[in-house]
């Protein structure tokens, strides 16, 4: 299933929560949850699906909201953005400990934290340890570049894509195939379809994941979703592709016969 990003949202205000998340959701994105304390934020982490985490830095309680991003942070990496009315030397300091995408100081625009939050995961991507994969952003630290041009990232087992605005969030195994079309690529999961603007070959090349494997100079199949084939074709759920003459010794490779 195709998913919207999720994120974390820790604030003392509740008015100023409420707000932030409604506008996020308008965007496109999921509210994971909305904490007002540690405790509570902690919790959500962990019961939760969380991509991103927004961080007011005065929150309710013993622990501040960079001491909460630290203890977070170490349960497991994801981007983070502070959004706060303290700018003063010593919090932005102690905010850098903790590596924040970005630091925000309220009063913030919607806009400016959609547009942190697309940053924040393209960085984030680009720097994980696991994979890192843009295609294609000619300049990573221009905006324009971000709200204007396509863009694909793929971090662990999801691969992001850029619709609407938004990143949308893609799980690679429920992917079915990939269909060239020109200059662009249809690809299609179990629940949408999305036009990526690149090639079939650039596609391929640019996402790692094995069982993604071309079958035809049009398609690309995702050969753990094939129920059966011959020698001409293969049979997905509700679809049938070719195989072309030159991509069938290639195809046949990625099952072991004996």
């Amino acid at each position: 299933m195709s998913e919207k990003i999720k994120v974390l949202i820790v604030e003392d205000e509740s008015i100023v929560a409420m707000d932030l998340a409604a506008g996020l959701e308008t965007d496109g994105y999921e509210v994971a949850g909305i904490a007002d304390n540690a405790a509570e934020a902690i919790d959500l982490f962990q019961k939760n699906e969380v991509d991103i985490i927004l961080m007011d830095v005065h929150i309710i309680g013993k622990k501040d909201g960079i001491d909460t991003a630290a203890e977070l942070l170490q349960q497991r990496s994801v981007p983070l953005i502070y959004l706060t009315a303290f700018t003063d030397a010593k919090t932005i300091e102690r905010a850098k400990t903790t590596h924040p995408a970005a630091f925000l100081a309220k009063p913030y625009s919607i806009t400016n934290v959609r547009i942190a939050i697309e940053l924040a995961i393209s960085n984030f991507a680009v720097t994980a340890q696991q994979s890192s994969k843009v295609i294609p952003m000619d300049n990573q630290n221009s905006v324009a570049s971000l709200t204007e041009k396509e863009t694909i990232l793929q971090m662990n087992d999801y691969i992001f894509v850029k619709n609407n605005y938004v990143f949308v969030k893609i799980k690679l195994d429920e992917i079915l195939y990939a269909e060239a079309d020109n200059n662009y690529v249809q690809l299609v999961t179990t629940e949408k379809k999305l036009l990526l603007r690149l090639s079939l070959s650039q596609l391929l090349e640019k996402i790692s994941y094995k069982p993604l494997v071309r079958i035809h100079r049009s398609y690309a199949v995702n050969i753990d979703m094939i129920q059966s084939f011959s020698d001409q074709e293969v049979n997905l759920p509700k679809m049938q592709l070719p195989i072309g003459r030159s991509y069938k010794e290639d195809f046949l490779k990625q099952f072991n016969f004996r």
